[in-house]
């Protein structure tokens, strides 16, 4: 049996940043009516996610969506005592019903990392269906904010945004490839090497959501810690390479599925808060960028009531990082590249 103060530390660590809103007990007539929609909500991280999304006290709607075992999931959700009225879609005939009137779409739809697999050898399985699911966005919701999480992110949100483009409704404010894991796992390792409370952590990561791609700037780190150089190279390294850990520790059985719907509850939370209009919103994510010369990149980003309000520089880098940053940039760009291609054939 959960304890309840268990159970109110869930509770808090999901919605924790909007909490002021739970804690001072406003009445759910003061934060707007806002749709939630998880497309792939049967699956490893879509059913875990979909309980954190419940949590959520900004949610008035939650929308489960995929192609089998949405039913089920929705009913057992839809118990959960908060304040979210929740709906299962199940099969392509339901689709557009799923999305009318969303407010954020989160996708962690398609398959997941096996041992072995890179993430581009999912390529050619999840871009199909990122690209079918991104039609119907541009359909049924156009103006919804897209929180990408279906691998490989540096090629589906390409994808996405070249959907988007075809159908006339392309906005590069509302499109956003969840890299939320990524800082997630910077912040644990860092804490945990600095010997510091995490929760007062705070680590960007910049470029992508793949390998060395991934560029943790510890230089940036606060609360500031004199971590050695060997001690910064291996932090980057594990950050880097979280998600083959996590794929290797299941032994063939999954990837990191409750950690990404973590992260990804974080990222649509802080979403919800932009919408809502909360100042001062800043995450890290993959958007549309002028940051550097590649035309995606993952950097802080300042979120607001039309999604991207700002586009942040890098700040500082140490030359380690500046040297790491452009041994990323062409894996970056050819994964970029490899989705717009996809995406026009």
């Amino acid at each position: 049996m959960m304890k309840p103060s268990m159970l109110r530390s869930l509770h808090s660590a999901v919605s924790r940043r909007s909490s002021h809103l739970a804690r001072r007990g406003y009445s759910s007539e003061s934060t707007p009516e806002r749709k939630v929609v998880v497309l792939g909500a049967a699956g490893g991280i879509g059913q875990p996610l979909s309980l954190l999304m419940k949590l959520n006290p900004l949610v008035t709607s939650l929308s489960l969506y995929d192609i089998a075992g949405t039913p089920g999931v929705a009913a057992d959700v839809s118990h959960v005592n908060t304040r979210s009225e929740v709906a299962g879609y199940q099969g392509e005939g339901e689709l557009g019903k799923a999305l009318e009137g969303a407010d954020v779409v989160i996708i962690p739809a398609g398959v997941p990392r096996k041992p072995g697999m890179t993430r581009d050898d999912l390529f050619n399985i999840n871009a199909g269906i990122v690209k079918s699911l991104c039609t119907a966005i541009s359909k049924y919701c156009p103006t919804a904010l897209v929180n990408m999480i279906s691998n490989p992110v540096n090629s589906t949100v390409p994808i996405a945004a070249e959907v988007f483009k075809k159908a006339g409704t392309y906005d590069e404010k509302r499109l956003f490839g969840v890299t939320t894991l990524d800082v997630v796992r910077a912040k644990t390792f860092y804490a945990g090497k600095a010997n510091v409370p995490v929760a007062g952590v705070n680590v960007p990561v910049i470029g992508g959501h793949a390998g060395i791609t991934i560029l943790p700037l510890f230089s940036q780190a606060t609360p500031k810690a004199n971590l050695d150089h060997d001690v910064i190279v291996a932090l980057t390294k594990r950050t880097q390479d979280g998600g083959t850990e996590v794929v290797e520790a299941k032994a063939g059985k999954g990837s990191a599925t409750l950690s990404m719907a973590y992260a990804g509850a974080l990222f649509a939370d802080a979403c919800l808060k932009g919408l809502n209009g909360v100042p001062d919103v800043v995450e890290c994510s993959f958007v549309q960028s002028n940051v550097t010369e590649l035309p995606f990149f993952a950097s802080k980003v300042r979120l607001g009531k039309n999604g991207v309000e700002e586009v942040l520089g890098l700040g500082a880098l140490s030359d380690y990082e500046k040297q790491g940053l452009e041994n990323l940039k062409p894996e970056l760009l050819a994964s970029i590249e490899k989705g717009i291609k996809f995406a026009n054939q």
